[in-house]
């Protein structure tokens, strides 16, 4: 059995090729492109080992992942490595219960903002304090993993690769993020809908319509306590591509590559600067 100047196993030969593998899109630079994907990859890059996930990188964009399925708090993927039958690899989290559920979903519902964006398809960078704020982290800390390859060391380069592959899978849907905690797209959504809406905030700012004349006395004077002045809620911006997401993808490939893969990046231009 090969090893390495450490006594860690690697596989001897190149892996076989896989038709029809899950290949991440980046096939240089960084995997992930949304923020929260990239959230996830920079958890991953401080608490795992360069060089480990380096390998992984480089099995994922060789479309070595197989497939993957996720539940809540865990994920399973096959990887092909050198040998015939394909590796097992799993990831686990801890998922939040329901009733902490409940209570995300509250919080979520009671600002207008995250509540809109949420059920417009997209999440918010800010929904990350509201998760914080519950003491319930959205992005994990730590992620258990565990591979079927006779490969001791952790992460082994095929745990790496699906890593890598879910990642970018967050990117098309960032539903997947909740979903690994806990609470899918729809289970989410439809508690959204349910939760009656906030009761609209009153602008401390507005004041109401009176003739000059009658304010002359007064026309100085602040309408309101100066103590009573907040900072305005950032505002929160739909997507580009998010036409993309909300309608069904069409059945078209171009070089067996899905359109709406094509056309994302052309969406995102749009919203750069020129």
């Amino acid at each position: 059995m090969p090893v390495d100047p450490d006594g860690r196993f690697f596989e001897g030969g190149p892996p076989i090729k896989v038709d029809g593998g899950i290949a991440v899109r980046a096939q240089r630079g960084n995997i992930g492109s949304q923020w929260w994907s990239r959230r996830f990859v920079d958890i991953l890059e401080e608490i795992c080992p360069p060089g480990r996930l380096a390998r992984g990188r480089s099995y994922a964009r060789k479309g070595q992942v197989i497939d993957f399925s996720l539940t809540p708090g865990r994920v399973v993927g096959r990887v092909q490595g050198s040998r015939p039958e394909p590796y097992l690899v799993t990831l686990t989290i801890d998922a939040f219960d329901p009733p902490q559920w409940t209570r995300l979903t509250s919080d979520l519902a009671g600002q207008a903002l995250f509540r809109a964006a949420l059920l417009a398809g997209t999440m918010p960078h800010e929904i990350v304090e509201v998760f914080d704020a519950a003491e319930l982290p959205l992005f994990p800390a730590q992620v258990g993993m565990v591979c079927s390859c006779p490969d001791w060391s952790v992460p082994c380069k095929h745990a790496s690769a699906v890593l890598y592959v879910l990642a970018e899978a967050f990117d098309d849907d960032p539903f997947l993020v909740l979903a690994w905690r806990g609470r899918s797209r729809d289970e989410l959504l439809d508690a959204l809908r349910a939760t009656p809406e906030p009761a609209e905030v009153i602008d401390p700012l507005a004041v109401d319509e009176t003739a000059l004349g009658d304010r002359l006395g007064d026309y100085y004077s602040p309408g309101i306590s100066l103590s009573r002045l907040r900072e305005r809620p950032a505002r929160v911006t739909a997507p580009p591509e998010l036409l993309l997401r909300a309608l069904d993808a069409p059945k078209v490939k171009v070089r067996h590559i899905p359109l709406t893969d094509l056309l994302r990046p052309a969406y995102r231009d749009l919203e750069r600067p020129d």
